[in-house]
C-alpha cells in the first residue's frame, strides 16, 4: 500500500537532510519533489499545489529547534499536512436509531457487497450491534447470493425479496421485519453500475429519501485513483452522503483517491477495508495513515489488532506453561493462529516503524504458515504435547503426513528449539514484563 508515494516522499527529504537549517532555499527543490510525488500518485495536480504551498509556508514559518534536525522538521510539518488533507481526525459512525439505517451506494466492482458484509461483522462483534444485511440489488440475482454468502460466515441474517424489482419497497419492508426481529442496526446493500448512470442515481436517492438514513456511506475502489475522487463528487452531488470508504487498500493503490478524496468532496473517510476476509476492516485514522505513508509504521493499529485476538485467560496460561519450559507444538499452533487472524502479514510487518521499507520487495503472503501448519497437523496429540519424544522413525512418519522433506522438518524442529531457549531466558524477567499487559491488575 503507498509503496511507490512513500519512496518518492523519502526521496524527496534527501534534499534538505544534513542541512543545519530550514530555509527557502533548500525547501525548494524539496517541494518541488513532493509535488510530484503526489502527481504520480494520481493526485490532482491543482490540490498537490495547495498542499505543498502550505508545507513551504510552515516549512519557512516554523523557528529552527535546536534538538530537532530540518529533515526532520519537514517530515513532520509533511506528516501534518497529509493528515489534515485526509481529515484531521477520525470520524464518528453513527448508529443511533430504532433501527439504525446505513445505506451503501458505489459503483459496480467497488465491493459494495463485501464491504457490507465486513460492516455487519463489525458492529455485531466489535460494537455488540443485532445487524440485519438487506440485499436491494434488484437488478443482479449473484449480488443477493453473495450476500447471502456472506451473511451465512459471519452469522448475520440477510433480508431479500428476489422477485421485487422496486428497491424503495424492499428496503421499507425490511425495516418492518428488523423491527419484529429485534435488529438495531440495518445494512442497505444497493445496486451499482459500471459508471454513473441516472437510473442508479435516482434509485438510490428515492431509497434515501424514504428511509432518512443515519449514515450514507460511498464505497469506493482505492485503486482507481483520480477517477475514483471524480465518481465521488457526482454521488454527493446527488446522495449528500455522510462518509466513504476505501476499499481494496492491500492492492497496488497509488493512494490519490485516499489523499484527494477529503479535499474534492468534503466528507470524510470513515473506514478503510482490505482483502477478502470478513474481519478485515478498520476505522479510518488520518493520522495513522500519514504515518504509514511516510514510512514511520503504525503500531497503534498493529497493537489495537493484537488486542483484538488476545485472550488474557489464555494468555496468562500460557506465560505459566512459559515459565515452567512446557511451551508445546499445541501451543504454537494456537499462537500462529491468533497471528492469521489480525491480517494480512505483509501489512501487519508494514505497521512495524522502519520495517515496512526493508520488506517492500518481499513475497510475504497468507500462506507462510502453511508448511509450519502441516507438519504440526501431521504429529500426534501426544508428540504436539510432549516434543521431545520425536525420534528419527517418527520424523519419517511426520514428514510423509505434511508432504515435507525431512530437512524442513529438522530445521523447523531446530528453530522450535532455539524459540524455546530464547523464551527461557526470559523466566528469568519479572512478573509483568514478559507480556504486555500481564501484572497490571
Amino acid at each position: 500500500m503507498f509503496n511507490s508515494l512513500s519512496e518518492k516522499l523519502e526521496s524527496a527529504f534527501k534534499n534538505i537532510k544534513g542541512q543545519g537549517r530550514i530555509s527557502e532555499l533548500n525547501i525548494a527543490n524539496t517541494v518541488k519533489d513532493i509535488r510530484r510525488a503526489l502527481v504520480d500518485a494520481d493526485v490532482n495536480y491543482k490540490i498537490a499545489k495547495e498542499f505543498t504551498d502550505k508545507v513551504k509556508e510552515d516549512a519557512l514559518g516554523q523557528k529552527v529547534l535546536l534538538s530537532v534536525n530540518p529533515g526532520q522538521q519537514m517530515i513532520k510539518i509533511v506528516q501534518d499536512e497529509l493528515t489534515e488533507l485526509m481529515g484531521g481526525t477520525a470520524s464518528d459512525f453513527n448508529i443511533n436509531g430504532a433501527p439504525a439505517i446505513v445505506l451503501i451506494a458505489g459503483l459496480q466492482g467497488s465491493g459494495k457487497t463485501t464491504f457490507s458484509g465486513k460492516l455487519a461483522n463489525y458492529l455485531k462483534t466489535q460494537k455488540g450491534k443485532s445487524p440485519l444485511l438487506v440485499a436491494c440489488d434488484i437488478y443482479r440475482p449473484a449480488a443477493i447470493d453473495q450476500l447471502e454468502v456472506l451473511g451465512g460466515q459471519i452469522g448475520v441474517e440477510v433480508y431479500s425479496e428476489r422477485e421485487n424489482k422496486d428497491a424503495v419497497s424492499i428496503a421499507q419492508n425490511a425495516i418492518a421485519a428488523a423491527k419484529s426481529k429485534n435488529k438495531n442496526v440495518i445494512i442497505i446493500d444497493t445496486a451499482g453500475r459500471l459508471a454513473v448512470d441516472e437510473v442508479m442515481m435516482t434509485e438510490v436517492a428515492n431509497v434515501k429519501k424514504a428511509l432518512n438514513p443515519q449514515e450514507i456511506l460511498f464505497v469506493v475502489d482505492s485503486m482507481t485513483g483520480q477517477d475514483a475522487v471524480n465518481t465521488a463528487k457526482a454521488f454527493n452531488d446527488r446522495l449528500d452522503f455522510s462518509g466513504v470508504v476505501l476499499t481494496k487498500l492491500d492492492g497496488d493503490t497509488r493512494g490519490g483517491a485516499a489523499l484527494s478524496i477529503k479535499y474534492t468532496v468534503n466528507k470524510p473517510i470513515k473506514f478503510a477495508s482490505s482483502g477478502e476476509k470478513m474481519d478485515t476492516l478498520d476505522v479510518f485514522y488520518p493520522e495513522r495513515m500519514a504515518q504509514r505513508i511516510l514510512g514511520m509504521g503504525d503500531i497503534v493499529s498493529l497493537v489495537e489488532k493484537a488486542q483484538a485476538q488476545f485472550d488474557e485467560e489464555q494468555a496468562r496460561k500460557l506465560e505459566k506453561k512459559i515459565r515452567k519450559n512446557q511451551f508445546d507444538f499445541e501451543d504454537f499452533l494456537t499462537q500462529i493462529q491468533q497471528i492469521k487472524k489480525m491480517g494480512n502479514l505483509k501489512d501487519l510487518m508494514g505497521m512495524i516503524p522502519g520495517v515496512g521499507k526493508q520488506i517492500k520487495d518481499a513475497d510475504i503472503n497468507d500462506d507462510a504458515f502453511k508448511g509450519i501448519e502441516a507438519l504440526i497437523s501431521s504429529m500426534t496429540l501426544e508428540e504436539r504435547r510432549n516434543p521431545d519424544m520425536i525420534n528419527p522413525s517418527r520424523k519419517a512418519r511426520i514428514a510423509k503426513g505434511a508432504g515435507k522433506d525431512i530437512t524442513e522438518l529438522n530445521a523447523f524442529l531446530k528453530q522450535f528449539e532455539q524459540m524455546k531457549g530464547m523464551m527461557k531466558m526470559m523466566n528469568k524477567m519479572p512478573m509483568g514484563r514478559m507480556m504486555p499487559g500481564m501484572g497490571k491488575r
